[in-house]
C-alpha cells in the first residue's frame, strides 16, 4: 500500500504506532495474536462466514455470467458485487489476519501490490457510488441503442476519474481516500469488470479456506 501519514494506538496494547494499512489495529503480530485470543468468542461464527463468502461468490458469478441486462439491473449487479467484495475483505482482514496474510504470502510482492490495490480501488467505489458520484461517472458500458447490454456486463471496464475533493475530511481521511484513489487509478480504471471481481473473488475463497478450516 501507499505510505500514509498516520498515528494510532494498539487495539490491545495501546501503544502509539503508524499503520502499513488502512485497517491496521495492531503494532504487532504479537499483540494481534494475544488479542484475537482473548476474544475469540466475539469473531463471526464459521457460519456467518461462510454465509458472507458464498453470497459474495454468487453474486460476482452471476455478475460475471451476465450479458443482455438493461442499464438499471446491470448498475445494480455491479454495486451489489462492489459491496459483498469489500465486505468479506474487511471481516476476513479483521477477524482472520493471520489467514489473509499467509494467503498474500503466497504471491511476490508485485502480485501482492496488484491484490492490495484492487481492493484498496473498490473500497474507493464503494464510498462514493451513489452517495457523491453515479454509475456512470465509474462504469463505461457497452450498450445497444436500446438500452440493454450489448455482450457480456463483465466486458465494461471502469472509467477514469478525477482525483476526488477532499478539503472537508480530516487530514487522515484526506490520505487514507487518496491512498484509495491511487489504487483505483492504478489497478480499476481502464480495466474490465472481469479482471477485477475475478481477482478479487479468487483471493477472497483462497484466504478464507483457511479461516473456515481453522476455526
Amino acid at each position: 500500500m501507499y505510505p500514509v501519514a498516520d498515528i494510532r494506538e494498539c487495539a490491545h496494547c495501546g501503544a502509539r504506532f503508524a499503520p502499513r494499512r488502512e485497517h491496521a489495529r495492531f503494532c504487532s503480530a504479537r499483540c494481534r495474536v494475544a488479542w484475537n485470543r482473548q476474544r475469540a468468542g466475539h469473531s463471526p461464527t464459521v457460519g456467518a462466514l461462510d454465509w458472507s463468502i458464498t453470497a459474495m461468490r454468487e453474486t460476482t458469478d452471476r455478475l460475471l455470467q451476465a450479458e443482455n441486462w438493461d442499464l438499471a439491473h446491470a448498475y445494480t449487479a455491479i454495486t451489489e458485487a462492489v459491496w459483498w467484495v469489500t465486505m468479506v475483505d474487511a471481516t476476513l482482514v479483521r477477524y482472520h489476519p493471520d489467514s489473509y496474510g499467509a494467503a498474500l504470502a503466497r504471491h511476490d510482492a508485485a502480485e501482492r501490490k496488484i491484490i492490495e490495490d484492487t481492493f484498496a480501488g473498490l473500497r474507493f467505489v464503494r464510498n462514493r457510488l451513489g452517495y457523491k458520484a453515479d454509475h456512470d461517472e465509474f462504469i463505461r458500458p457497452r450498450l445497444t441503442r436500446y438500452g440493454a447490454a450489448d455482450g457480456r456486463i463483465a466486458t465494461w471496464t471502469w472509467r477514469p476519474v478525477r482525483k476526488p475533493a477532499l478539503a472537508t475530511l480530516p487530514a487522515r481521511g484526506q490520505d487514507w481516500e487518496l491512498t484509495r484513489f491511487r489504487a483505483y487509478r492504478a489497478q480499476l480504471a481502464g480495466h474490465t469488470i472481469e479482471d477485477t471481481f475475478s481477482r478479487a473473488a479468487a483471493f477472497l475463497r483462497s484466504a478464507s479456506g483457511a479461516s473456515v478450516s481453522r476455526t
